[in-house]
């Protein structure tokens, strides 16, 4: 394993570390608790940055979504279409993205850190172009910290959330 393979498990652990921490205790009322009309919850903000974690990084590593092959599409219980990672959700889509069972949307995140980290250790040939869709086009590289940076912005705009709904709740 290279020092860069090294790197990007640091980082992404990071994010798999913060997202039970923000989940535990945290009730389906506060993780659907939107703090202005037509803003995330938190529970739409882990959601999406699982989806798109779990959508880009089996695409890059050919691998199955783990939303699909170990159900938790159906476990979610989520009223989207197949395969939504959230990108272009209006506010109303936002609002569908609850929870009867946070432990659930945990367990999903975990699921697919365990696959991406698999991944992440082998991973080679950085600059291979892996989306041919941009100006330039993406490079392997190029896409696994672009997947970081947006996890970290999620998960801190998620524990920013839950810091406005624990100040809303104590008064």
């Amino acid at each position: 394993m290279s020092a860069a393979n090294d790197i990007l498990l640091d980082a992404y652990d990071r994010v798999a570390e913060s997202v039970p921490q923000l989940l535990d205790g945290l009730s389906t009322e506060a993780a659907a608790w939107r703090p202005a009309p037509g803003a995330n919850s938190i529970g739409w903000l882990v959601w999406h940055l699982t989806r798109v974690l779990d959508d880009h990084l089996a695409d890059v590593a050919g691998d199955p979504q783990v939303a699909v092959s170990q159900g938790f599409e159906e476990r979610l219980g989520l009223d989207l279409p197949s395969g939504d990672t959230g990108y272009g959700h209006s506010s109303d889509d936002v609002a569908k993205v609850r929870f009867d069972d946070l432990g659930v949307l945990a367990e999903y995140h975990a699921a697919v850190q365990q696959q991406v980290a698999g991944y992440l250790a082998r991973a080679e040939h950085f600059d291979r172009v892996v989306d041919e869709r941009w100006d330039p086009p993406v490079t392997l590289s190029s896409r696994l910290v672009s997947v970081a940076d947006d996890m970290a912005r999620h998960i801190g705009q998620a524990q920013y959330v839950a810091g406005l709904w624990e100040q809303q709740e104590n008064g």
